[in-house]
């Protein structure tokens, strides 16, 4: 179990690392600059001998590179990382079989990440496809966190009524702030609201602008998430949980909060490459380790099985 847990944690930092260097990616303009898939140029291997052969592409050989080192890592890395995870999985299935299911559902996410990644080029970074991609992503990093924590043993402890409800909430509340994020960057519309904390000086903006109402839809999702957020932390800190928990809430709402300072710092900045990347990366932390709160409140309040006179019976946590 040891081996699984740290081989899963290994693979879920890579799998962040991975997602934000897409953030830096999309935020230089390189997603276009390999024009097909697998291949980039046709090239597996594209030189720069070979790029200055090329007709002008409008893209320099720094760009191509971005977009090919993504790809390298999620193919010759990310990709066999997994499935070297999913073997040890099915190798102690005995021990864990909660974990085969777990393991099935990254393999199909890492297959559909593959196929998004190539609708991603083909449909020419489309706000829609960019965010789909991102999104399974982040999925992809949840699985590998639940893998995780469910090779870990962990205490049993009593939930309170409401809190495992308002930690899903709250999930997706952030999950949707960060994929609404990227339709709002791949469609231009990072600063259709050229203010903050109101939109061009308005609580509520003319919706009938779609660059106005995709950078409006982010802000109102993002501001539920931070709420959500501190709102949790405060109520696991009265719930007498174990520390580890009561850390990793209040963690996540602190990196919330500096997320909401990055982003009105991004618009007045009007959008560095490297402040938004760093944008990204906070917000994607602060997905990380919401996730992993809510897979260990999970674990921990899990009915286990204990003796009961002749047979078996569950005990709630």
């Amino acid at each position: 179990m040891i081996a699984i847990r740290r081989l899963a944690v290994a693979t879920a930092i890579l799998a962040y690392a991975l997602i934000v260097l897409g953030a830096l990616v999309r935020s230089t303009n390189s997603g276009l600059s390999c024009p097909d898939w697998p291949t980039c140029y046709g090239y597996w291997v594209l030189t720069p001998a070979d790029f200055a052969a090329l007709p002008y592409t409008g893209y320099t050989y720094g760009q191509v590179m971005l977009e090919w080192v993504h790809r390298l890592i999620a193919g010759v890395f990310l990709g066999p990382l997994v499935l070297v995870l999913l073997a040890l999985i099915v190798w102690w299935r005995r021990e864990r079989p909660g974990l085969l299911a777990a393991g099935g559902l990254l393999l199909a996410l890492l297959i559909v990440q593959k196929l998004l990644g190539g609708v991603t080029v083909l449909d020419r970074n489309s706000p829609w496809s960019v965010a789909l991609h991102l999104g399974n992503a982040m999925l992809v990093l949840a699985t590998l966190l639940w893998i995780a924590v469910r090779a870990s043993d962990i205490a049993r402890v009593t939930v309170p009524t409401g809190l495992a409800g308002l930690t899903a909430a709250t999930w997706f509340l952030v999950i949707g702030a960060i994929t609404s994020a990227a339709i709002v960057a791949k469609s231009g519309a990072a600063l259709a609201c050229s203010s903050w904390p109101l939109c061009d000086g308005a609580l509520i903006p003319d919706l009938a602008d779609p660059l106005i109402r995709a950078n409006f839809t982010h802000r109102v999702l993002a501001g539920l998430a931070a709420a959500a957020l501190v709102l949790l932390a405060w109520q696991v800190g009265r719930a007498g949980l174990p520390a580890g928990l009561v850390r990793l809430a209040r963690f996540a709402a602190i990196l919330v909060l500096i997320e909401v300072v990055l982003g009105a710092v991004t618009v007045w900045g009007e959008i560095a490459t490297a402040l938004a990347v760093l944008h990204q990366a906070v917000g994607v932390l602060v997905f990380a380790k919401l996730t992993l709160f809510w897979w260990r409140l999970r674990a921990a309040a899990q009915p286990v099985a204990v003796e009961a006179g002749n047979g078996l019976a569950l005990r709630g946590a």
